[in-house]
């Protein structure tokens, strides 16, 4: 382990353009449950029912529900962890130059980081279905308390997080964004993901393509391990730090 640390350490040092890709994995260090994982939330909701855009159409209430009864401990109480931490610090140095997250938690912002591509939305952004009109978590907080499903103060259409649902595309350009800072990067950094969800998982493909060395950090196996450069088993806020040079906190 020491030893692909200390490699990891040294691709860091001498890169220049780095692209971290994450997912549920960095999250889940900040306490926030996996939906595919061990335990994950999918194993408990029915995801065709919680997050399946057609669903949400026909019955909105099923999924306000469970972002009231599960999701908004995760957005009141989770923090940025080392891992977060220690890539808002190689931005700081300019040695980043995006983050590309699977995540909906809007963490990495929270640590620091200022590009960040979002491929899958995120939780704390909320958007009328009806009018378009913006709104954050902490303007429909108590009404998600009160009234199900919450509505919008404008038009009172049914309102809904900015993340993607089964059944709908991606943001627009974000997938394109995300390819082409990866086809320009010097360094690929994969951490908290298995890579089993694509179009996202394909993006480690694209820097293997274009001859750039790629590091996976995750704890468990992956989708992609034996194309991985430097491949860590283990949490990444432990790793990263070190890798970094951050001392945790």
């Amino acid at each position: 382990m020491k030893e692909l640390i200390e490699q990891a350490k040294q691709a860091v040092a001498t890169a220049q353009k780095i692209v971290v890709f994450t997912g549920a994995g960095i999250s889940a260090e900040s306490g926030i449950p996996t939906f595919r994982g061990h335990g994950g939330l999918w194993k408990e909701y029915d995801p065709n029912i919680y997050a399946d855009i057609n669903y949400f159409r026909q019955d909105p209430t099923y999924y306000w529900s469970f972002f009231r009864d599960v999701r908004v401990q995760g957005l009141v109480n989770s923090k940025p962890n080392a891992a977060h931490k220690s890539i808002a610090e190689l931005e700081r140095r300019g040695k980043l130059i995006t983050v590309i997250t699977q995540n909906i938690d809007g963490l990495h912002q929270s640590a620091g980081s200022k590009d960040v591509i979002e491929l899958h939305g995120n939780t704390k952004l909320i958007g009328c279905q009806e009018c378009e009109a913006d709104y954050i978590f902490e303007d429909i907080r108590q009404q998600i308390e009160e009234q199900m499903p919450p509505r919008c103060e404008k038009c009172n259409g049914v309102l809904k997080p900015r993340v993607v649902f089964f059944g709908e595309a991606l943001p627009d350009g974000a997938m394109e964004a995300a390819a082409q800072h990866t086809a320009e990067c010097d360094l690929f950094i994969v951490v908290g993901s298995t890579l089993a969800v694509y179009p996202a998982a394909s993006l480690p493909l694209v820097a293997k393509r274009n001859q750039t060395a790629l590091i996976i950090i995750n704890l468990g196996e992956t989708a992609m391990d034996e194309i991985a450069d430097i491949r860590i088993d283990a949490k990444a806020g432990e790793v990263l730090s070190e890798i970094v040079g951050l001392k945790q906190q």
